[in-house]
C-alpha cells in the first residue's frame, strides 16, 4: 500500500519538471530499461530475500521523481541524474525493510569507534590486532565481524554521514531537494573522497575494484592473488576505517 501511494504521488504532474522539450511521461518511458539494469545489478549484491521486482517498483518511483525535478541547468544529463535517484530509491526501499540485524549495526559502530580512538591517539592506521585487543576478542573473531560489516556495504557510505545507525538513512530523500541539500551532499562527497584517498593502498584498491570497476569478490581475489574471504576482510576493514574517519568529519561540521 505504501509503495502504491508513493507511486501515485510521484506520478502527479509538476510544473516545470523535466527537460523543457521532452514530456515527463516520455522521459519515463525512454528510461524504463535503466531501472531494470540498475535493479539487476544491485540485486546480485544483496541477500537472497531481496526481490528484484521490489527494486524495480522502487526504482520506477525514483525515475518518476527524477522526471519531475530534473533541470538541465544543473549540468548533469538526465540519465546520469535519473540513475542516482533510481539507485537511491531502491536502496531506501531495502533500508526500510531492515534486513540487516541491529546487532551488526551495533558491532560496526563499536569497531569504528575503536578504530577512530586508536588512530587519533597513535597518529597511525589501526591494525586488526590493535582493534581486536581493544575489543577483547581474537583477531579471528574480529575478521569474522568485519566480514559481517562488509555485508552492509551497500549502505555503508550513506551511513557514514548519519549519526543514526539503527534507523533508516534518508540519503536519497523523498522530498524535493533544495539548495541546502545539494550543499550538504557535495560536502559529504568531498569528505568521503578525502577519507578514501587516505586509506592504506590495498584497502583503497579493493574499494576501487569493487565500486568503480564493479568486480565481485572472487574476481578481486584473482587480481590480488588472495582468497575471496581475504578480500571480504580487506573490504570490511576499509569500510570500518572509513566510517571511523567520517565520524570525525561529522562531529566537526
Amino acid at each position: 500500500m505504501r509503495a502504491r501511494q508513493q507511486y501515485a504521488e510521484a506520478a502527479r504532474p509538476a510544473t516545470g519538471a523535466g527537460p523543457a522539450d521532452i514530456p515527463q511521461d516520455e522521459l519515463v518511458l525512454r528510461h524504463a530499461d535503466l531501472v531494470k539494469r540498475i535493479a539487476y545489478h544491485l540485486v546480485s549484491r544483496m541477500p537472497p530475500n531481496v526481490e528484484v521486482d521490489d527494486l524495480i517498483q522502487a526504482g520506477m518511483i525514483g525515475l518518476l521523481d527524477a522526471a519531475r525535478h530534473y533541470t538541465a541547468s544543473k549540468g548533469a544529463n538526465f540519465e546520469t541524474y535519473a540513475g542516482i535517484r533510481i539507485r537511491g530509491a531502491m536502496l531506501d526501499e531495502v533500508r526500510k525493510s531492515d534486513w540487516t540485524p541491529r546487532s551488526v549495526h551495533r558491532t560496526v559502530r563499536e569497531m569504528s569507534e575503536v578504530v577512530r580512538r586508536i588512530e587519533n591517539e597513535t597518529g597511525r592506521e589501526a591494525r586488526a590486532s590493535d582493534v581486536a585487543e581493544a575489543l577483547g576478542i581474537s583477531v579471528e573473531d574480529y575478521h569474522r565481524a568485519i566480514a559481517d560489516a562488509a555485508s552492509c556495504r551497500l549502505f555503508s557510505f550513506d551511513q557514514m554521514g548519519s549519526s543514526d545507525d539503527d534507523g533508516p538513512v534518508a540519503h536519497a530523500r523523498d522530498h524535493n531537494p533544495g539548495p541546502q541539500d545539494d550543499l550538504e551532499e557535495e560536502d559529504f562527497r568531498k569528505a568521503l573522497a578525502t577519507a578514501i584517498e587516505g586509506l592504506p593502498e590495498r584497502e583503497k584498491l579493493v574499494l576501487s575494484l569493487y565500486y568503480d570497476d564493479e568486480l565481485n569478490l572472487r574476481e578481486i581475489g584473482a587480481v590480488l592473488d588472495v582468497s575471496e574471504s581475504r578480500v571480504c576482510q580487506i573490504h570490511g576493514q576499509a569500510l570500518v576505517r572509513l566510517r571511523a574517519r567520517m565520524e570525525d568529519w561529522r562531529q566537526g561540521r
